[in-house]
């Protein structure tokens, strides 16, 4: 799935959902799954595909489901009328602290703990919308209380990663290693910095599954009848 259409079948979510909110009143909200990753565990596949699975087990099979991943970053530049350009200070990448301060002296961005809570609150919108996918930025911490939440931890050998970012990017091997290194890195960064937790805590999550051991469709199809047997007032037995 592009990016593009990615962005606009969330939108359509969104708004779908929020011009009914009768779900919402009731109680009936549909799961938020959280996905923490390591670099090339598959995440974004995976999401995908569980969807696919999710929907037919549905109660309702009929509702938007969604997967927010790169597109949460647009999704809070319109929520809360930010400029485009700063799009790229609302990733996991770690910034330097000296050049976040200078740029923030400079007028350059708004203050990042400022860029950061709308962030939080935009995940915790969709999260009471429910049926939706929310790959990193901390999701699985931020909606750690709501009732409706189901977080997923993703992680595979190194060598096994680096061979899915070779084929998905057309990387060389070493391009790969440094992504996945890099990746790894700043993610734990991010959530070690912004939540003082670790990403690795077992704890964290409803099921931390080894994408190595198992094709795409099977790790969906694992996923989903764990979504499934969690929640059964939305699917059917």
């Amino acid at each position: 799935m592009s990016e593009n259409s990615a962005f606009v079948k969330a939108k359509q979510y969104v708004e779908s959902h929020l011009h009914d909110s009768g779900a919402q009143r009731k109680g009936t909200v549909g799961p938020c799954i959280t996905i923490s990753r390591e670099a090339g565990s598959g995440s974004g596949l995976i999401a995908e595909k569980l969807i696919q699975f999710l929907k037919p087990l549905s109660k309702n099979p009929d509702a938007a489901w969604a997967l927010f991943d790169k597109n949460l970053i647009e999704r809070v530049l319109e929520d809360h009328h930010l400029p485009q350009q700063i799009a790229k200070f609302l990733s996991e990448e770690k910034k330097p602290f000296l050049t976040q301060t200078m740029n923030e002296i400079l007028g350059i961005h708004p203050p990042m703990m400022k860029l950061y809570h709308k962030t939080t609150e935009t995940i915790l919108h969709l999260a009471h919308i429910g049926n939706c996918i929310i790959i990193g930025q901390g999701a699985n911490i931020i909606t750690a209380s709501l009732k409706n939440a189901y977080h997923i931890r993703l992680v595979a050998p190194l060598e096994f990663r680096i061979k899915n970012v070779q084929e998905f990017y057309g990387n060389t091997k070493a391009e790969a290693v440094e992504f996945v290194k890099k990746e790894d890195a700043n993610r734990n960064a991010f959530i070690k910095d912004h939540f003082n937790r670790n990403a690795e805590d077992q704890l964290l999550y409803h099921s931390i599954l080894n994408t190595g051991n198992f094709s795409l469709d099977e790790v969906a199809k694992i996923l989903a009848e764990s979504v499934r047997i969690k929640f059964p007032k939305f699917y059917a037995e």
